[in-house]
């Protein structure tokens, strides 16, 4: 009788405290997070314990486990800095720096981003323009496919310099170089994808708009770019943030005094690697938010289209 009242009483309170966590996207994104925090404060103690035993052993110095995992999470300089050596380090040059200093990571993604937006609308046109005559165009089909799917066989690493160096010898610098590499990384997937998407719509309706006696521009208006538009915002999701890694690809063999390329190429310089982790974090912040943006606008073009809300 009282397993009965017990069993009772559970099923009126509900799903526990844990259920309910688990069952929405917030708890399991928060293990996931604890558990790679974890990891992370796990190899950082392994990693720098070696030099760190080794100062102690030149110091004739006597010491703890506990004083050993301490001073091995406050290098100045570990091989593997620890997660609250990173957020200081963001803290003290995103809030408690000028942001015009050159010290400041604002100032440093401000630069990378401005190449970052250029780049990728650039080549938001590049492979909307590329895509239009693919699909309407059956030589273009043959002729150029080919060559935008050979194109990114070839490393980024290695055409990242020529650009540069070809485009200085002409006497064009500073942003424009970055902005070619940010165009040529992202065009590819938006052509690819919309090409995909301006042949989606079925064979009955394009045989809806010859009845009608549409002629190919009210054909590619009416249906085939509404139809291409949840292919093209997948795209942008994409290209956003393959175009800030050619902006910073393309900072680095400039040698150049700003972006967080810049930052990433000083900080392994100098062997400060809490500096280039914390560049790091900051450009998957300004990625992350560069997609939300284009999710957002995504959200809202689809609903004054009929796509939903």
């Amino acid at each position: 009788m009282t397993s009965n009242t017990a069993s009772l009483t559970g099923s009126i309170a509900g799903p526990s405290l844990w259920n309910r966590m688990m069952s929405g996207q917030t708890g399991p994104v928060c293990v996931i997070v604890i558990t790679l925090l974890v990891m992370w404060y796990v190899g950082a103690i392994f990693m720098n314990a070696p030099t760190q035993i080794d100062r102690y052993n030149r110091a004739d110095q006597t010491w703890t486990t506990t004083q050993l995992i301490e001073d091995t999470l406050a290098q100045e300089r570990p091989i593997l800095p620890a997660p609250h050596q990173v957020v200081q380090e963001m803290y003290k040059t995103i809030f408690a720096t000028k942001i015009t200093s050159k010290r400041s990571l604002v100032y440093h993604s401000w630069v990378t981003l401005s190449s970052t937006l250029l780049g990728f609308a650039s080549g938001t046109l590049l492979g909307i323009l590329l895509a239009v005559g693919i699909v309407h165009v059956t030589t273009l089909e043959k002729s150029l496919m080919p060559w935008v799917i050979s194109s990114q066989t070839i490393p980024i690493l290695a055409i990242a310099p020529m650009v540069i160096v070809v485009l200085g010898a002409i006497g064009i610098k500073g942003l424009i170089p970055k902005a070619v590499i940010s165009t040529y990384l992202c065009f590819f997937p938006i052509t690819i994808s919309m090409v995909k998407g301006l042949r989606s719509p079925q064979v009955i309706q394009l045989d809806l708009m010859r009845t009608y006696n549409a002629s190919k521009w009210q054909t590619f208006w009416q249906l085939r770019l509404p139809s291409a538009m949840p292919y093209l915002f997948a795209s942008l999701k994409v290209a956003i943030a393959i175009s800030l890694v050619g902006a910073i690809i393309g900072e680095l063999p400039t040698g150049a005094q700003a972006g967080l390329g810049a930052r990433l190429l000083a900080g392994s310089y100098y062997g400060q690697t809490i500096q280039i982790w914390s560049a790091l974090f900051t450009a998957a912040f300004v990625a992350a938010m560069m997609v939300m943006i284009v999710g957002w606008c995504e959200r809202r073009v689809l609903a004054r289209m009929g796509g939903g809300a």
